[in-house]
């Protein structure tokens, strides 16, 4: 047990990585990086073990920030508060990446609401869908998700696209969704669920403005091919 005089080794060492970083916060190895932001989580523990861990299972800090929090659960030692925090960092920086275009509040072109797409689902590695919900002059009223899957799918059913439309008084959507990889393209399927939200929406008067598939650099609009 330690003595009151003493102090675990990592609180020194997490000084010093601390005093490091703000003298040239570039010079910092990933790993120690990752083992500072772990320890505003895990306070009492040394976090080097887990910070290199992370990495050697996701490859690289972006591996990190954008891994499955299902995979993450997986890794000795990444418990709630971890997943917290890293849910919480992802969220401010997809609103610090909306934010300016979300002041224009008009999404009157596929390319602003691709950018507010690919900021926050655009690196993501499994599918997420999501909608944009706007007004009668396509004035942005918010975003929704509405379902998140698996590497190469997102269940999505029209009834939650529209329910989601009702509850926050939408004149129309924008429906988004990623492709993890490089390709926007859509599949079959992509084509075909679309056809069936524009059928729906319009029974309800609900306008389909488009459908974007994003990826981290690249997207697709339905709307700019003329496929609605």
């Amino acid at each position: 047990m330690l003595s009151k005089k003493e102090s675990p080794h990592y609180l020194g060492h997490r000084r010093r990585l601390k005093d490091r970083l703000l003298e040239n916060p570039r010079a910092l190895a990933d790993y120690e990086v990752l083992e500072l932001v772990l320890g505003y989580v895990n306070i009492r523990r040394d976090n080097k073990p887990l910070a290199k861990e992370l990495l050697q299972r996701f490859g690289n800090v972006r591996g990190v920030l954008t891994a499955r929090l299902e995979e993450m659960r997986d890794v000795a030692g990444f418990g709630p508060g971890a997943e917290e925090f890293l849910t919480l960092w992802r969220e401010v920086w997809a609103r610090f990446h909306e934010q300016p275009l979300k002041d224009r509040m008009v999404l009157n072109s596929p390319e602003i609401v691709a950018e507010m797409g690919r900021s926050r689902i655009g690196v993501k590695e499994h599918e997420e869908f999501w909608m944009a919900l706007v007004d009668t002059k396509n004035r942005l009223i918010g975003w929704e998700q509405v379902s998140k899957g698996t590497v190469d799918q997102a269940a999505v059913y029209p009834r939650e696209v529209i329910a989601a439309a009702l509850r926050h008084k939408a004149s129309g959507v924008i429906l988004v969704h990623n492709h993890p990889g490089a390709d926007p393209r859509p599949s079959v399927e992509d084509v075909e669920f679309t056809r069936r939200i524009v059928s729906a929406a319009r029974e309800m008067d609900i306008r389909v403005l488009d459908h974007l598939v994003v990826t981290e650099n690249r997207f697709f609009s339905f709307q700019a091919e003329g496929m609605i």
